[in-house]
């Protein structure tokens, strides 16, 4: 460890214990909100404070109904009213004067930069979405997506939106067999892909993958990026090519409310995938709105980076339609953060001037295990506001993301909401409220959070339960795609008597502040002799420990209590595993949870399963702990690390205990 973070190390250890976080006066004094009273006006008439905010959308038509609620779940919002999302997000900027304005300071992985205007992006959309329709895309028809983070996957969304297709983006990280059956399920009239992508210094054959699986599309579209050897058959066609060849103008379709915007499916590999689908008004409404005030945006000075994959929600609703519809300046990278070196990250936000950084759990973690000489290194000092995203945060992350990264003055606003909500659901408002390490904070205005028992009655606060919402808002799923019934029984069938009540999926409970803290997914819940412990919980008491860059908990079957703790374990610097660590771990836990949560297993890994998105897959982990085959591990950034922790598993077999 260097002198640097070791230093950082002892300042938070000294952070730690203290709980709340309260704006400073010059973040409150400069704050879209900076007081409760829109949470009041919100509560008062929820339906009516919406349909306000949906007037900072341009309509070509005016809604007759806010929230059609006559047959829940399927809930219709602004009802009657006609708008395009692609109008939204460019033309009107365009034409108030701003088509000027840089939409994206792009930075190729090599080092290329592209400043892309709000003018580009318009004169572009048009372009492809002429040349969709010249190929057959018509409105209602999906179009999929398969790109990397290059400005033409923004072009690719906002060209089938201005006609009205459905867009059906994959991460481009997924196989392209994982993309194959995303197009079968959704029914894709076409393809947008690209000729490679490259992911730290190595260049993937994408077209060729995509060729090799035989997609069952009639046209493929194919961007030009690396310059890769790229075989083209009949159905297919270079996008530049399309792009030159279609009229430069192409006026917004004026679209229903309820039309369907995107098709995003979910990556679980035990069933056929769900396809999330969001429609364009109320889904627009809310990140909209979102993105302006739980950033505290300033569309005029504030350059804002989301440091997610388009491929993910967060992508879209909060690198691509929230920045655009609010007008604001945005950085887009194509590289992983620690290519071509560990520091990229904060060199970007240098170089970029970047006042606004949103990223996830998974990464300020990795940054951590990296060293705090490496933030310390560039000037921050136009920070002002961080995000969190994707999972809980633990309370020695957030206090290093806040201390290090934010130089203890900018305000964290860790958010929690899903692929299905579309937006921010629970989060801390940085000019209102304080901040509490390890909680998401309050539902915002106009969300209606419980915490509920399995009888769908509200549990006292500090007690667990399940997360649920209990009113319909804007920008929630319309349904699964093609398949309503699933819909139904997956999210609102678990408290029948409360049809309109969605089950989130998630356990958390409510402190007497009204902050949630959600523990984690109902299946990352460890009962242990009878007592209920929530994974991330003990992996945040693990990893408060100055020794331990990550962990990964799992349960596993123990004939005496009947699940017991298996913790996977990374740690920091050059320092190897031992017994006497084990012992102090354990201890470790005990202290700050309770004798019931010391791991009975700890094994040490110099990496932990995650997907290419970064997440930890944790369904392998269990996997290997309970000694049974390992499921699907093609969305695994490294599939090599299972093979590992198997080894490490099986030769230390009962002596962990």
């Amino acid at each position: 460890m260097t002198s640097t973070t070791t230093g950082v190390e002892r300042e938070l250890d000294e952070l730690l214990g203290r709980e709340r976080f309260a704006p400073s006066e010059g973040v409150r004094g400069r704050a879209l909100i900076a007081d409760g009273t829109v949470h009041a006006e919100a509560a008062q008439d929820p339906a009516a404070w919406w349909a306000r905010q949906a007037e900072a959308l341009d309509w070509f038509e005016r809604w007759d109904t806010v929230l059609d609620d006559a047959n829940p779940p399927f809930y219709r919002w602004f009802a009657g009213g006609k708008l395009n999302a692609s109008y939204n997000c460019l033309d009107r900027h365009v034409e108030a004067g701003r088509g000027d304005r840089v939409a994206f300071h792009w930075h190729g992985e090599e080092g290329e930069t592209r400043a892309i205007t709000y003018a580009w992006l318009l004169e572009q959309t048009q372009r492809a979405a002429n040349a969709l329709e010249a190929h057959g895309v018509r409105t209602g028809d999906v179009v999929g997506i398969f790109l990397p983070m290059i400005p033409e996957v923004v072009v690719a969304m906002l060209a089938c939106a201005r006609i009205g297709a459905p867009h059906n983006v994959v991460f481009g990280g997924f196989s392209a067999e994982s993309v194959k059956e995303r197009m079968e399920f959704s029914e894709a009239k076409a393809l947008i892909t690209v000729d490679g992508a490259r992911r730290k210094g190595k260049t993937a054959a994408v077209k060729r993958a995509v060729d090799a699986v035989g997609m069952p599309v009639q046209t493929t579209f194919v961007v030009r990026h690396t310059g890769v050897d790229c075989p083209m058959g009949e159905r297919d066609v270079w996008w530049h090519e399309a792009l030159e060849a279609a009229a430069p103008e192409r006026a917004p379709e004026p679209l229903d409310a309820e039309h369907p915007l995107y098709i995003l499916y979910s990556s679980g590999s035990t069933a056929k995938p769900k396809g999330i689908l969001h429609t364009t008004g109320g889904y627009l409404t809310q990140v909209a709105w979102t993105h302006r005030h739980v950033f505290d945006l300033d569309p005029e000075t504030d350059v804002y980076w989301c440091s997610a994959d388009v491929g993910w929600v967060t992508g879209h609703s909060y690198i691509v339609y929230g920045p655009l519809l609010n007008g604001c300046t945005s950085v887009m990278y194509e590289g992983a953060p620690d290519y071509p070196h560990k520091g990229i990250w904060w060199e970007l936000c240098e170089r970029d001037g970047v006042t606004i950084f949103y990223t996830a759990p998974t990464a300020i973690r990795a940054c951590m295990k990296w060293g705090a000489e490496l933030p310390a290194r560039h000037d921050l000092s136009a920070l002002r506001l961080l995000g969190s995203v994707g999972e809980p945060i633990n309370p020695k992350a957030w206090l290093w993301y806040w201390k290090v990264v934010g130089g203890g003055r900018c305000p964290v606003v860790d958010t929690w909401w899903q692929t299905e909500t579309g937006g921010i659901m629970v989060t801390t408002l940085p000019g209102a409220q304080d901040a509490k390490p390890g909680s998401a904070g309050t539902p915002l205005p106009g969300i209606d959070v419980a915490v509920l028992d399995e009888d769908g009655a509200p549990v006292p606060d500090g007690r667990q339960g399940l997360l649920a919402i209990r009113r319909p808002w804007p920008g929630m799923l319309r349904t699964l795609f093609k398949d309503e019934q699933r819909y139904v029984e997956t999210y609102f069938s678990k408290w029948p008597d409360q049809p309109g009540t969605y089950f989130v999926g998630d356990a958390a409970r409510r402190d007497a502040d009204g902050y949630h803290w959600v523990i984690g997914r109902v299946d990352d819940v460890i009962n242990v002799s009878g007592h209920r412990l929530s994974t991330a919980e003990v992996e945040s008491a693990i990893v408060a420990h100055a020794a331990v860059a990550e962990a990964a908990v799992v349960a596993q079957h123990d004939e005496d209590t009947g699940q017991a703790i298996v913790a996977f374990v990374t740690l920091a610097g050059e320092r190897a595993g031992d017994a006497a660590l084990e012992a102090e771990l354990r201890e470790h836990v005990a202290a700050r949870i309770g004798k019931l949560a010391r791991p009975k297993r700890i094994v040490w890994s110099a990496d932990l399963p995650k997907t290419r998105s970064g997440k930890i897959m944790r369904r392998l982990l269990r996997d290997v702990a309970e000694g049974r085959e390992l499921g699907d591990v093609t969305t695994l950034r490294d599939p090599a690390v299972m093979e590992e922790l198997k080894r490490k598993v099986a030769a230390r077999g009962d002596d962990d205990a």
